[in-house]
C-alpha cells in the first residue's frame, strides 16, 4: 500500500521561505506518509511569470530545493515539489522527487498553455513525454496540470507502465470549470485505467485566483476524494490492490453564487494582506456596487479593516445617506462622512474663465467623481490603507465609468461581474453567509439599496438608464459580444435592435483605454478584462 498525502496549499509566488516552510510542515506532520504531493510550482509560487527569467531567482530557489531533498534523509515522506529546472534546451516547469536526502528524479511539464490568462511559452520550454518515476513499488505518472487536458502525455505514461496518475496543478478559478476537469480526469481515467490523484493549488495571485477542490478517481472512475474548495488542506490519500484508492473525505462542491463569493473574498484577501496593507478604504455611496464590495471586503479581512466614506455632493441625495450610514451599520465597519462640495466649488471657480459661455456637462460631473477619489486617496497615504475600487463589468464594458475617478484604486473585487450578477449576489450575501466569511451573519445589504433604481448621482435625477439599455438587456448584449466573441449580427438574431448593438459595440472599442488603466481584479468568468481579453487600443474592425 502507497500512503500518498495531497497538499492543497496556498503558495505566494516568490516567498521561497515560506512556501518551503509550508512543504516542511505538512511533511512533518505526516511522518507515516510515503510521499507528500504539492501542487504545481508549489515552491516558486503560480504563476511566476518574469521571476523565472531572473537568475538569483532560480538559484535561491535550487538552493530551497536542495535543502529540502536534503531533509527526506531522515527516513520520512518523500516529497513531490513543483519548481523550475535548467536543461540543456531551456527552463522547464518541473516537479522533482525528493527521497533519501537527494533529488533522486526530475519530470518535466510538456504541454504548455498559452491562450486566455496563460502564457507559459513565454518563460518555460516543453519537456519531452515524460517518463513514469520508480518509487517504492510502484511507477508515478505524472502529468502536470496541462498534460492531463491532453490525452497523449496520460497515454503515454501508461503505455510506459505507469501504476497511477498524480496530476499537480495551477488551475484558475473560472465559472464552469469544476465540471470540464472532473470530465476530462474521467476520460484520462478511462483510457488508462489508471487512478488518478488530481491535485490543486488555493488561494489568490493579483488577478487569478485558485480554488483547490482536489479529488481522486479510482481505476474505474469512482470518486474516492475531494477536498474542499477555497482553503488549504492536507489529506491522507492510499492506493491498494487493483487500482483502489482509499481514506480521503469527499466534499461536496459548492454552488456558483458561493463559489463567486469566495472567488472574490480570497482574492482580495491575499492581494491585501501578501501587499502588506493595513486593510481598505472605499467609498461607501448609497448605491448597490460600493456597498457589495464592502460586503466582500468585511468577509475577507473582517470589520476592523475596512473604512467606509460617504462623499456627498449636492445631488446626494437624503436615501443615499440613509442607505449608506445602514449598510455601515450591519457590516459593522467605520463610516466617516465627507462633504465634497467645498473643493466642487474651488475647481468651478478655478475652470469658470476658461468654461465660460459653454453649458456645464459631463466635466463637471467627472469633476465629482475624480475629487471623491482624491479624498480616498489621501486617507490612504495617510493611512496605509489600499484604496477599493468599486466598479463592476457592465460599467467597465461601456465606458461609464471615470478613469482618474471611480475607476481608481488599487483592487476590484466586482471588475469581473456584470450588474445583473451583483443584484444577485447581493440578495445571495443577505441569504446565506459563505463558509468562509468573517463579515456577521444575516442580511448586510440594506434591501432599499437592492431595489432602487442605479445611478451615479452626479447631476439632478439622473439614472443608469438615461445613458444606457436596462442592465437584464444590456448585459445580455455584452456577453454575446465579449464572452462569446459573437458578431453584432448573431447578437440582433437573437431579438435585439440593430441601433443598440452597434451602440453598445462601439462603446466596448471606444472604452479599451481607459480599461488598460484600470486595477486589477478577480477573474470571475471565460473572459476577464486583463490577462485574459487583450484587444488593441486602436483598431478599425467593427461587426455592425
Amino acid at each position: 500500500m502507497l500512503r500518498l498525502v495531497l497538499h492543497q496549499s496556498n503558495p505566494s509566488v516568490g516567498d521561497l521561505a515560506a512556501n518551503a516552510e509550508a512543504i516542511r510542515a505538512v511533511r512533518a506532520a505526516h511522518p507515516e506518509a510515503d510521499l507528500v504531493l504539492t501542487p504545481e510550482l508549489s515552491l516558486l509560487g503560480y504563476p511566476p511569470e518574469d521571476l523565472v527569467l531572473k537568475p538569483a531567482f532560480l538559484e535561491a530557489a535550487a538552493a530551497r530545493l536542495e535543502a529540502l531533498a536534503g531533509e527526506t534523509a531522515d527516513g520520512g515522506p518523500a516529497l513531490l515539489v513543483g519548481t523550475a529546472h535548467r536543461t540543456a534546451a531551456g527552463l522547464v516547469n518541473a516537479m522533482a522527487l525528493l527521497e533519501h536526502g537527494r533529488v533522486s528524479a526530475i519530470t518535466a511539464k510538456h504541454a504548455l498553455p498559452n491562450y486566455g490568462v496563460f502564457d507559459e511559452k513565454r518563460v518555460f520550454v516543453p519537456g519531452p513525454l515524460p517518463e513514469p518515476l520508480a518509487f517504492r513499488g510502484q511507477r508515478l505518472g505524472v502529468p502536470i496540470c496541462e498534460d492531463m487536458w491532453e490525452p497523449g502525455v496520460c497515454g503515454h505514461l501508461a503505455a510506459r507502465g505507469a501504476t497511477l496518475l498524480l496530476v499537480p496543478n495551477g488551475s484558475p478559478f473560472e465559472l464552469g470549470k469544476e465540471a470540464r476537469r472532473r470530465a476530462l480526469a474521467a476520460a484520462r481515467v478511462a483510457e488508462t485505467g489508471l487512478p488518478l490523484v488530481y491535485l490543486n493549488r488555493v488561494g489568490g495571485q493579483d488577478e487569478l485566483v485558485f480554488d483547490g477542490g482536489s479529488f481522486a478517481l479510482d481505476a474505474d472512475g469512482a470518486l474516492a476524494l475531494r477536498l474542499a474548495d477555497w482553503e488549504e488542506a492536507a489529506a491522507t490519500l492510499a492506493l491498494g490492490e487493483a487500482g483502489r484508492l482509499a481514506g480521503g473525505p469527499r466534499v461536496p462542491p459548492a454552488g456558483e453564487d458561493e463559489d463567486i463569493w469566495h472567488a472574490m473574498l480570497v482574492g482580495l484577501r491575499d492581494y491585501v494582506t501578501r501587499n502588506r496593507f493595513p486593510g481598505v478604504v472605499l467609498g461607501l455611496s448609497g448605491g448597490i456596487d460600493s456597498a457589495l464590495s464592502a460586503a466582500v471586503a468585511v468577509d475577507a479581512l473582517g470589520p476592523g479593516r475596512v473604512w467606509c466614506l460617504m462623499l456627498p455632493s449636492r445631488y446626494t441625495s437624503r436615501e443615499s445617506l440613509e442607505d449608506a450610514e445602514a449598510c455601515a451599520r450591519l457590516l459593522g465597519v467605520r463610516l466617516d462622512t465627507i462633504g465634497i462640495e467645498p473643493a466642487v466649488g474651488a475647481m468651478g471657480a478655478m475652470l469658470a474663465p476658461l468654461f465660460a459661455g459653454s453649458p456645464p456637462g459631463i466635466a463637471e460631473e467627472n469633476i465629482q467623481s475624480r475629487l471623491r477619489m482624491v479624498t480616498v486617496m489621501a486617507v490612504s497615504n495617510r493611512f496605509g490603507h489600499m484604496p477599493l475600487t468599486t466598479g463592476n463589468k457592465s460599467e467597465m464594458s461601456v465606458g461609464y465609468a471615470t478613469i482618474y475617478g471611480d475607476m481608481a484604486g488599487g483592487y476590484s473585487v466586482l471588475k469581473d461581474l456584470y450588474k445583473t450578477t451583483v443584484f444577485r449576489l447581493a440578495r445571495f450575501r443577505n441569504a446565506h453567509r459563505p463558509r468562509l466569511a468573517l463579515g456577521p451573519p444575516g442580511p448586510v445589504i440594506p434591501e432599499r439599496i437592492i431595489t432602487r433604481p442605479p445611478t451615479a448621482e452626479l447631476r439632478a435625477n439622473q439614472k443608469d438608464e438615461d445613458s444606457l439599455p436596462p442592465y437584464e438587456r444590456l448585459d445580455r448584449i455584452l456577453e454575446a459580444l465579449i464572452e462569446e466573441e459573437r458578431a453584432a449580427a448573431d447578437v440582433v438574431a437573437e431579438g435585439h435592435d440593430p441601433e443598440e448593438v452597434a451602440r453598445i459595440e462601439r462603446l466596448i472599442h471606444v472604452a479599451e483605454y481607459k480599461r488598460r488603466q484600470a486595477p486589477p481584479g478577480v477573474k470571475i468568468g471565460r473572459r476577464s478584462f486583463g490577462r485574459d481579453r487583450r484587444y488593441p487600443i486602436t483598431h478599425g474592425f467593427r461587426t455592425a
